[in-house]
């Protein structure tokens, strides 16, 4: 991997994200049971009772454990093909097809159909499949043919958000989130296949949410009905929801923008996308969606970013979640990258320093999942250390070139 000294720790800062990486797979190793299945981790590092196996944490699971395959992390194998294997299994749905949303506690199934967890087990095994996992390729195939013929409106060329175990009612909700992890899904698996279906899809719902985005003054669109008009006011009285908030949420924001940079680059490499040495054609989107994210997000008193704002930019949830600093984190290294301006890698620098500040657990291991207002753990919204992928995706961003998909960034440094 490269080395980089100018953020998130002196004097080798690689040298300290690997070994952040590293610590974040080991503290993880709990949370695969026998089956599988990902559990929920707590503060500590064991697994919640309380809380059920979720697909799209076993997912993220299997897709952290297949990158920390290809960079040769011991026991990484084993726990990628063990995550694989529950995807395979304990969660797959052997009547209807698709993945329930989770199992358990108990003999407990919450049996709906999402995207958003779909999406997971797209990029998981893909992940797999770039690194060579035993039946990823097969999961892939069959992920992928649920995506096309459950979730895929080829009407709107967007994924609908939610159906029911047989596939016989949707939802009337459709959501950005769902379809901006179908995005990051979508290009995983071109990576994976070479398929050019995934590239085109991927880059028409990623043109459409950003379209949207333009004309509110930059501020990602999260909530719609079932003919895709626009519900802003949707959950106002949820403002600190897990998936669907009320408002804006800077997090996607900075997300989305890394998203871009991402299709541009697997539009290039397919020979469709900008020449060599040209920015490509969503980069000033991008910086658009950053600096907005910026603007609204970041609390320059306290330090920080909040979860959401209403749409003229003023903060509702000003809890600090550590996904939306990872996110800001790897938007900012990636636009380092394709842009080469001192600009993001200074805000990247600095806000590597306040993950390692505020959000790096050095008593327990992982990161804090929420702080408050003054950036002291809470749990109020997020309780315990369920999820290791945004810290995790973080952390490789720096040190990896950029390209469709961090499987195929990750195999490209450690193929040298």
């Amino acid at each position: 991997m490269t080395t980089r000294d100018d953020a998130a720790g002196a004097p080798d800062a690689a040298t300290w994200r690997r070994s952040q990486l590293d610590g974040l797979l080991t503290f993880a190793e709990a949370s695969l049971g026998a089956d599988g299945g990902a559990r929920w981790l707590d503060d500590k590092g064991a697994p919640d009772p309380r809380e059920p196996v979720h697909t799209w944490i076993t997912a993220r699971m299997a897709h952290m454990y297949s990158l920390g395959s290809l960079l040769g992390v011991p026991g990484a194998d084993e726990h990628a093909d063990l995550a694989l294997e529950g995807l395979r299994t304990y969660l797959a749905d052997p009547a209807d097809g698709g993945w329930f949303a989770s199992r358990g506690p108990g003999d407990a199934v919450d049996d709906t159909k999402s995207a958003y967890a779909h999406a997971f087990v797209v990029l998981a095994a893909s992940s797999g499949t770039v690194a060579g996992r035993p039946g990823a390729r097969e999961l892939l195939d069959e992920a992928l043919r649920v995506l096309d013929q459950e979730f895929w409106e080829a009407d709107q060329q967007m994924l609908c958000d939610e159906w029911d175990r047989a596939w016989t009612r949707c939802v009337r909700y459709r959501g950005a989130n769902a379809n901006m992890h179908g995005v990051e899904a979508m290009l995983a698996a071109h990576s994976a296949t070479g398929d050019p279906l995934w590239l085109e899809r991927a880059t028409a719902v990623a043109d459409r949410v950003v379209a949207g985005a333009a004309e509110r003054e930059w501020r990602v669109v999260e909530h719609f009905d079932a003919s895709w008009n626009p519900e802003p006011e949707l959950n106002a009285e949820r403002p600190n929801d897990q998936f669907k908030p009320y408002g804006s949420t800077p997090g996607h924001g900075f997300e989305w923008a890394r998203l871009l940079l991402q299709l541009d680059a697997a539009s290039d490499s397919s020979g469709s996308g900008a020449s060599a040495g040209i920015p490509g054609p969503r980069l000033d989107a991008a910086r658009h969606l950053f600096d907005r994210a910026l603007d609204d997000g970041w609390d320059p008193v306290e330090g920080g970013f909040v979860y959401t704002v209403n749409w003229h930019g003023r903060p509702i949830e000003q809890r600090r979640f550590h996904w939306v600093a990872a996110e800001a984190i790897g938007a900012a290294e990636v636009l380092a990258k394709v842009t080469g301006e001192e600009r993001y890698a200074r805000l990247a620098q600095e806000w590597w320093a306040y993950a390692q500040a505020h959000l790096v657990d050095v008593e327990h291991g992982s990161w804090h999942h929420e702080l408050d207002v003054h950036n002291r753990p809470s749990g109020a919204v997020w309780d315990g250390k369920p999820d290791i992928y945004h810290a995790g995706q973080a952390l490789l961003l720096a040190d990896v070139p950029v390209t469709g998909s961090l499987a195929e960034s990750v195999e490209a440094v450690t193929s040298r």
